[in-house]
């Protein structure tokens, strides 16, 4: 119960890794709201996290959005009266080599996988300042630390969260506002699917060509990096901030 009575906002919350660690939260002992995009996808989720506590609500929400970031902030902290962690998870695949990229397609993923934890941290932080602590997780992805073929507007997106998270570190340190990134590998959530489709391939074949890639032989678990980011959000985590945690199965190890 290391999170018991902390308050979580979770954006992207409805599905992956997201909803993971929506479940690893609530059974930490945490009330939080979930975030996502798609009403269906949060409805079914709240029924499922339902389950598990009667502490979590889902708020429609569109991170590229400036009114619904701070409105997602404000709607939490009027059910639960605070706020102490932020999980930056939403955030969206493209393929497409520079030459071959739509301007729209680069902006829009600029918009939701960058511009997404810039306005929900904006409106977070004078809220954990409020309290005199808080802690902010940004989910960023090993192509935030090294680069990969033919998506570098992905790249782009999460290099960007990922010196984002370090810069912010670096301004709420003294502010007992900590902030964090994971940063994973392959994991097996409904975007590796998206990516097999986008490669023309079954999802059983384009596993192991993937897994293939990371040390440890096989993807991760949505489960794995909730644990990671469990951790980032707990005490157990009380001198740690700036860091980029890699959940990658060694991948950024080669």
């Amino acid at each position: 119960m290391r999170l018991k009575e902390r308050v979580a906002l979770i954006t992207g919350g409805a599905s992956g890794i997201g909803l993971a660690t929506a479940k690893q939260f609530l059974k930490e002992g945490a009330k939080m709201a979930i975030a996502d995009i798609s009403d269906e996808s949060g409805k079914c989720a709240i029924e499922e996290l339902k389950t598990l506590s009667p502490e979590v609500i889902f708020i429609r929400a569109d991170v590229s959005k400036e009114d619904d970031a701070k409105r997602m902030v404000e709607e939490t902290v009027k059910k639960f009266g605070r706020l102490d962690i932020l999980f930056n998870n939403a955030g969206i695949w493209l393929e497409g080599r520079v030459e071959d990229l739509p301007v729209e397609k680069w902006d829009h993923i600029m918009s939701i996988n960058l511009r997404g934890p810039f306005l929900c941290s904006k409106y977070a932080v004078p809220q954990m300042k409020k309290q005199g602590k808080g802690v902010i997780i940004n989910n960023s992805s090993c192509n935030g630390i090294i680069g990969d073929y033919g998506d570098p507007a992905y790249c782009a997106s999460k290099g960007g969260v990922a010196l984002l998270t370090r810069a912010m570190a670096l301004d709420y340190a003294k502010e007992n506002i900590r902030v964090n990134a994971i940063c994973c590998g392959e994991i097996e959530t409904p975007m590796f699917e998206h990516e097999a489709k986008v490669q023309n391939k079954s999802v059983d074949q384009y596993w192991q060509e993937i897994a293939a890639c990371h040390p440890m032989g096989r993807l991760g678990k949505p489960e794995e990096a909730a644990k990671a980011v469990a951790f980032l959000a707990s005490d157990d985590s009380s001198f740690v901030t700036g860091i980029l945690l890699s959940v990658d199965g060694g991948l950024t190890a080669i």
